[in-house]
């Protein structure tokens, strides 16, 4: 287990929530391209990094979830996803100072394998100039999220892993008949094999459901693997409320399950869309009472 996980151990330890629904409360437009402020709105960007410390994240993100090239070029940024991917580490790790640490975001490029709209040899190129700037910035490890193809992972992974941080890998589970797949077919079962295989020194399960749902998808994977467990399940499903996606449960709604979620075998816990600092700040103060109500 690489040295910085073993530290954090045996946890739980908490994460920060969602970035893009703070970003908009803060003044992003919609199609806007969010990692662009890391260059443009530094100073609103970094409001939300310190907010999640303030409410006690021991690890935070930056804002780097679609900063690839394949991914910034549709808002005519591909040119300059290094500085994009430097500017949000160096957000985060501000914010974080010597009170959090700092996981680098990377997400999926949103381009197909399947469909051949892109490839393994670019898909390396592409990770590794986003994980190579990341990394060059002092981050404490490389997050791959929100990913749902086991082809699209392995390249990624395997940038990341040559930067020489560790990298936990998370994908999300929300299809299938009982839900508990990844949108190409994948089990958690599964998952953990391929996984452990190519060298995540830790893995879990982001976005696409509640924390009810990741529950026992938490379960499943803690029977798979003894490695660390990252879980952050969004604030529920959303609604469609005037274009905008709006989440129903309240901080202290996931606050209430979070005690089972680490009961499930969760090492780090945290919220994904619709979930907010005050959740973060539910969190703690629901596990300082021991998870009572």
């Amino acid at each position: 287990m690489h040295a910085l996980l073993r530290d954090l151990l045996p946890g739980p330890v908490i994460t920060d929530g969602a970035w893009g629904t703070q970003l908009q409360a803060q003044g992003l437009a919609a199609g806007e391209c969010p990692d662009g402020w890391n260059l443009t709105q530094p100073a609103r960007v970094e409001t939300v990094a310190r907010a999640y410390v303030e409410a006690g994240s021991q690890v935070i993100l930056t804002n780097t979830f679609g900063a690839n090239r394949l991914r910034l070029a549709a808002h005519g940024l591909g040119n300059q996803a290094a500085g994009i991917n430097r500017a949000g580490a160096q957000i985060s790790r501000r914010a974080a100072g010597s009170r959090a640490r700092v996981f680098a975001s990377i997400g999926p490029t949103g381009k197909m394998l399947a469909l051949g709209e892109t490839n393994e040899a670019e898909l390396r190129e592409v990770f590794a100039e986003q994980a190579n700037a990341l990394a060059a910035e002092g981050v404490d490890a490389l997050l791959l999220e929100t990913f749902s193809d086991l082809g699209e992972i392995r390249p990624a992974l395997a940038a990341a892993k040559a930067t020489g941080l560790p990298v936990v890998v998370s994908l999300v589970f929300d299809s299938g008949p009982a839900r508990d797949r990844t949108m190409m077919g994948t089990t958690p079962e599964q998952a953990v094999a391929a996984l452990v295989e190519a060298g995540a020194d830790a893995l879990g399960a982001n976005c696409g459901r509640g924390i009810e749902g990741y529950i026992p998808i938490c379960r499943r994977l803690r029977a798979a693997t003894d490695r660390p467990l990252w879980i952050k399940p969004n604030a529920g499903l959303p609604e469609v409320v005037d274009g905008r996606a709006v989440y129903r449960t309240s901080p202290e709604q996931f606050a209430a399950r979070v005690p089972d979620l680490i009961a499930a075998g969760a090492t780090f816990v945290g919220g994904c869309c619709g979930s907010s600092p005050a959740f973060i700040a539910a969190m703690i103060r629901r596990l300082a009472s021991g998870g009572r109500k």
